[in-house]
């Protein structure tokens, strides 16, 4: 999971591109709401750690009011306790959690080869198990007031035939039947599959609360869709954006590449303009998988970037 994760590096390399110190930023003050939001607000996804007020405090000092948590760490440890650890750590340092993530437990490998029988609730094997982690994730995040849970579901089947399908849609309908109980949507990420057969889920799982997080690079990594053609599939679906920018894979047995935003084959302002038009108001949140140093220095790079995308987007109505 190293490659979700946002590992980060020591507050000094932060101070030293000028950012606000953890002393203003933990200023007194209740963490505001989700409705606190402006419309595409830029947010950043962690992962919180044994020490989550390093990963917390991190993210109000690069300048974000809001978070999407990865929690694959805490699988089997979502105590209540944790919840009021973390709701404090989040009202002091004034930020909004807008999403939790989980994909264990099991092995999971994120290519073209192992991913069909290791990523999400396809595999049979790791079904209930992987069902039974949503379960807690999604309790947790009710006692964190957070609505939506999100998780890639895996390489689903295209033909409705396939004899994995219906397992699939099971599983999924479980775990979203769960989530509504606690007020909750849930979202599959996008990926691993076409648009048109993520549609196809939603419509067979047929509950009102299950949807999309849109991950605007995961569809070009693994070759399904230009993610400003998703839109005009899934938009209405569309809960929450991973904002991440990808090349296509050229060797069929790799993923595209990863790659700083703006420097990619994401036409952002497309994507942007389009969730605008269909009044997306949810929070976008920046996905980048380097690690240390180079990690905080891309993601003030992209920050700035899509800051200035959004102003031109809301600037032509």
């Amino acid at each position: 999971m190293q490659r979700r994760e946002f590992l980060g590096a020591a507050t000094a390399a932060i101070l030293a591109q000028g950012l606000p110190s953890s002393a203003a930023a933990a200023q007194a003050a209740p963490a505001p709401s989700k409705s606190a939001l402006k419309p595409m607000e830029v947010g950043l996804k962690i992962s919180p750690g044994d020490d989550p007020e390093i990963a917390i405090r991190r993210v109000r000092e690069m300048g974000f009011n809001n978070t999407f948590f990865s929690v694959d760490h805490y699988l089997n440890r979502f105590t209540p306790d944790l919840a009021k650890r973390t709701a404090d750590l989040l009202a002091k340092y004034n930020l909004i959690l807008t999403c939790v993530e989980i994909i264990s437990p099991g092995r999971t490998v994120w290519d073209f080869q192992s991913g069909p029988s290791t990523i999400g609730l396809v595999p049979p094997s790791l079904r209930a198990a992987r069902v039974d982690g949503l379960r807690q994730a999604s309790d947790w995040a009710k006692l964190l007031g957070v609505d939506q849970v999100q998780a890639h579901c895996g390489f689903i089947p295209e033909f409705p035939g396939d004899p994995l399908y219906e397992g699939t849609v099971e599983a999924i309908r479980t775990v979203t039947a769960h989530c509504q109980g606690n007020g909750q949507y849930f979202l599959m990420e996008t990926g691993q599959e076409t648009p048109t057969t993520m549609a196809r889920m939603i419509r067979d799982v047929g509950l009102p609360n299950i949807g999309v997080g849109l991950d605007t690079a995961n569809l070009i990594l693994y070759g399904k869709a230009n993610p400003s053609d998703a839109v005009d599939i899934l938009g209405p679906h569309i809960h929450s954006i991973h904002a991440k920018d990808g090349l296509w894979p050229t060797d069929p047995d790799k993923l595209g590449k990863e790659v700083l935003i703006g420097t990619g084959r994401v036409n952002f302002h497309e994507v942007f303009s389009k969730l605008h038009r269909i009044g997306y108001t949810g929070a976008v949140s920046i996905e980048r998988e380097t690690s240390g140093p180079q990690q905080i220095a891309d993601v003030a790079k992209e920050k700035i970037f899509l800051e200035i995308v959004l102003e031109q987007v809301f600037a032509q109505g």
